[in-house]
């Protein structure tokens, strides 16, 4: 089954056939599924020529199965069901959404929240496999998963090496540390981008683990590849002509839809592989998850196997191939070069400055409401006298053609701890979990504006939107939520713990944003759990 694009909006539909045709015009379709780096122009050349191997991964990746069968079967004789996945961003997000639609197990750890890793090392650790995974060899996050479970392991009595897997370039400080270690290890494509990384070893070793067929995958992603070297009939040129001619027209917030498909979240991995894709030099297409579809003139609605302006529906494999070749025609319609992310790597370095102080400097709070401090200069000059009244100016505060972003830096498991009635409905359950979680706030707060309001947990939307945050238009409004850790871990080997490490990120993006001159409060929340409740309260008072 091959990927259909099929357009819903008739203006929609014209200006993608006109850029389509101009872009068969020029020859794009053949040489980008010939991997020309030149498509994005000399500048962007040196960093395309190492990044196009998600080209070949289709047929390429089938070399991979017999090592993935090998450590699929040792994991299943040693009897362990319980498969962690350490990683963050393109290491992360495409084996979560192939194993939700598996409806396979996985525990994915993608943040650095000191209560979210306590739940995973609870959770039979005793029967748990660990798969490292990070393009780098060097991602903070995943250097301290594996450090945290390296000492776990051994504490209670268990080899490291018969319970850890490594996926990571060739040549990276985390490759020789496997080899020290003896931990297998499944070395992926270098030349092979983090967040076009879904069909290489970062996507299909964790989902194998986990029970998906990785072969489908590929035979699927496989089955539309021919169609990319086309003019005609191409549903990657047919997406990527509608991707970027609409965000040149001014339809830049695209809002992903997938309610009535059978893949399970695949809007999260497309939010990354487009933001952190486009958004830079001031320009760029901001994915929007999770929202309802509103009347905004500069919104596209995409849906997956749904209606909207435009609809794209096939397999998950050949999903994100599709969607993969789409962004990189984007990126030649946008002027940018589709696979360098020149702004994430400023908040990281922040971050190690702030780590290296004896103590964060988290500064004062400009007002106290509750279990909620305010910190950070809002909107609208003199200080506000509650939360209600700090949530009214941010959103105030967007412009026309701008959005509300809200990153939490908290643990994104905890809302399903909320206590709920003895013989509870479903329903009430789920109730009961929505009121206790912080991503609430972002659908309260958009039923009070007709802008965008996004939501990403730190620190993983760093490698995801936080590019687009950062090297995007300057129309964003930012609203941080930190959190009072209770119960730390610490980082064996490391001077820090977890939560040092979660603050310095949030402090070290902050700053990022506001040396940018981009609006940005900080709320922290001195209780976690009253904090959300009262979060929650202030937006329904706006």
């Amino acid at each position: 089954m091959s990927v259909s694009v099929t357009f819903g909006d008739e203006e929609l539909a014209g200006l993608a056939a006109e850029a389509a045709g101009r872009l068969a015009a020029e020859g794009v379709p053949e040489a980008l599924a010939a991997g020309d780096p030149g498509l994005w122009g000399p500048e962007a050349a040196p960093e395309a020529a190492t990044r196009l191997g998600w080209l070949t991964l289709p047929l390429t990746g089938g070399q991979l199965l017999p090592r993935i069968g090998e450590l699929v079967e040792r994991v299943r004789a040693q009897g362990l069901e319980h498969v962690v996945l350490a990683g963050m961003g393109g290491s992360s997000l495409a084996p979560e959404v192939i194993t939700a639609t598996a409806e396979l197990p996985l525990t994915v750890l993608d943040t650095t929240d000191p209560g979210q890793v306590r739940r995973a090392l609870a959770d039979r650790l005793d029967r748990t496999v660990l798969v490292v995974a990070s393009k780098s060899g060097g991602t903070v996050e995943t250097d301290g998963h594996r450090r945290i479970y390296e000492q776990a392991f051994r504490e209670a009595g268990i080899d490291p090496a018969e319970r850890i897997v490594v996926v990571t370039d060739p040549g990276s400080p985390l490759e020789r540390v496997a080899a020290e270690a003896g931990y297998p290890v499944v070395l992926a494509d270098p030349d092979v981008g983090g967040r076009y990384s879904a069909l290489s070893a970062f996507g299909l070793v964790p989902s194998a683990l986990a029970g998906a067929d990785v072969k489908e995958l590929l035979d699927d992603a496989a089955a539309v590849l021919p169609l990319l070297g086309r003019a005609e009939g191409n549903p990657g040129l047919a997406l990527g002509a509608a991707l970027g001619a609409a965000a040149a027209a001014g339809r830049d917030k695209l809002v992903l839809q997938d309610d009535l498909s059978e893949i399970n979240g695949l809007p999260d991995w497309i939010e990354q592989l487009i933001a952190e894709s486009t958004g830079k030099s001031g320009r760029g297409i901001l994915p929007v998850v999770g929202a309802d579809p509103g009347e905004a003139p500069d919104e596209l609605v995409a849906g997956i196997a749904a209606d909207g302006a435009l609809t794209v529906d096939g397999p998950l494999g050949a999903q994100f191939l599709v969607w993969e070749y789409a962004t990189a025609v984007a990126g030649r319609l946008l002027g940018i070069d589709p696979f360098n992310q020149p702004n994430v790597a400023e908040s990281k370095e922040n971050t190690a400055r702030l780590l290296e102080r004896d103590e964060p400097p988290t500064g004062t709070p400009i007002l106290v409401d509750g279990p909620v401090e305010v910190y950070g200069e809002v909107p609208g000059g003199h200080t506000p006298k509650d939360l209600p009244e700090v949530l009214t100016r941010l959103l105030k505060a967007v412009p026309s053609r701008g959005y509300l972003a809200i990153m939490a830096y908290l643990d994104r498991e905890a809302a399903f701890d909320a206590p709920y009635p003895e013989g509870a409905s479903f329903e009430e359950m789920t109730a009961a979990w929505r009121a206790a979680d912080p991503a609430t706030l972002r659908a309260e707060l958009a039923l009070r504006t007709d802008r965008p309001v996004t939501f990403g947990w730190g620190p993983r939307f760093l490698h995801s939107t936080g590019q687009y945050h950062k090297g995007g238009p300057q129309n964003g409004v930012f609203l941080q939520i930190t959190g009072a850790v209770e119960e730390d871990v610490r980082v064996p080997g490391r001077p820090y713990t977890l939560g040092r490490l979660q603050l310095a990120q949030a402090l070290g993006d902050l700053g990022a944003l506001t040396g940018r001159g981009r609006p940005a409060v900080r709320l922290h929340l001195t209780d976690r759990t009253t904090g959300v409740k009262r979060l929650l309260e202030a937006a329904r008072e706006v």
